[in-house]
């Protein structure tokens, strides 16, 4: 599977539905050593509009546009590859919290989903949905894992 996705983009001309875009995604990032994060299409309001497309930072961490979306597809490789130092007894390095709601799909390998209490392992086909939690992610295997994750901003009541 490739790091970086290839994306379709579909829209109408003349009144008919054409394919407007088919090519490798331009916003892709590599912010640690073999983690690819490609951000694939963002929207930017509710209901979202389909007549255009706001290209916005590629970031480690995402930054949902407030009352958008955010689509990225990420590659995620061992941790022994990352380089990034886990020390038992401690939050994990790469811990973060975003103020959406995450679809999140696991497409090939596996991938430790981590908590402040506990953690579960994830493989090929599971399904994450993610409120607003603190988490980080875990690849202790010896292969690349690629995610889907879909971001909606959200609120907390």
């Amino acid at each position: 599977m490739n790091k970086i996705p290839r994306r379709i983009v579909t829209g109408i001309q003349n009144g008919k539905s054409v394919i407007i875009e088919d090519e490798i995604v331009a916003n892709a990032v590599e912010h640690f050593p073999n983690l690819v994060i490609s951000d694939v299409w963002n929207t930017q309001q509710m209901p979202a509009s389909l007549d255009y497309e706001v290209q916005i930072p590629n970031k480690g961490f995402p930054e949902t546009p407030k009352n958008g979306t955010y689509f990225r597809y990420v590659s995620i490789p061992p941790d022994k590859e990352l380089g990034v130092d886990v020390k038992i007894g401690q939050p994990h390095p790469m811990m973060h919290q975003t103020s959406t709601l995450d679809y999140i799909i696991i497409l090939s390998g596996e991938l430790y989903l981590i908590m402040e209490e506990g953690e579960t392992l994830l493989k090929a086909g599971d399904i994450v949905i993610q409120r607003g939690t603190n988490h980080a992610w875990s690849n202790r295997s010896d292969h690349p894992c690629i995610q889907l994750a879909i971001l909606i901003d959200a609120v907390q009541e």
